[in-house]
């Protein structure tokens, strides 16, 4: 494959018309304009069919531009994790992915995506009702302990945040949110 047939052949399968291939191939930040939408429109789309994302992903990770690549399937990550039912779910999608994540050759942007991956799964099982100890929100990333204490509304979530949280920020997020805590 072809970045130039990869890119044609996201766009096509997107259903995206207004971007010019040529253009998008010769032009990395109009490519990853196409990729955001892409991931936008797929992740989002009505049928909730997942067959395809492993496709999608690999040929996003064939782009010679890795950071391009990175951002595209971290903000895929992003959305399917806010779509899917539950923990199990985002689980075995990820899991298929992980094979194409494995083939980028920078180990930093391949532990970004896991730890990403991780901190959904996170927050999925909380959503269906985990409450995290100390030592598991200590796995977590800031980004994730910042996003539970702005979205979070389980009481007990709030106070470990506002108890355990990784920065004063987080903290003080959860503690305003979750009201006065009692010890």
């Amino acid at each position: 494959m072809t970045l130039r047939s990869d890119v044609a052949e996201l766009l096509a399968g997107a259903g995206i018309v207004d971007v010019d291939v040529d253009d998008a191939v010769a032009d990395e930040h109009i490519r990853s304009s196409a990729y955001q939408r892409v991931v936008s429109l797929t992740a989002s789309s009505a049928s909730g069919d997942r067959d395809r994302d492993r496709a999608i992903v690999a040929a996003i990770l064939r782009d010679p531009n890795e950071i391009t690549s990175k951002t595209a399937v971290v903000a895929f990550v992003d959305r399917v994790a806010m779509t899917v039912a539950g923990p199990a779910g985002f689980r075995q999608w990820s899991a298929e992915l992980l094979p194409e994540i494995d083939r980028l050759e920078a180990e930093r942007y391949r532990e970004f995506i896991r730890r990403r991956i991780h901190d959904w799964l996170f927050f999925l099982s909380i959503e269906a009702g985990h409450v995290p100890t100390p030592a598991e929100l200590g796995e977590v990333t800031d980004w994730m302990q910042r996003l539970l204490a702005e979205k979070s509304t389980a009481t007990a979530v709030l106070a470990l945040l506002a108890e355990s949280g990784s920065s004063k920020k987080i903290r003080n997020i959860a503690r305003n949110r979750s009201g006065p805590v009692r010890t």
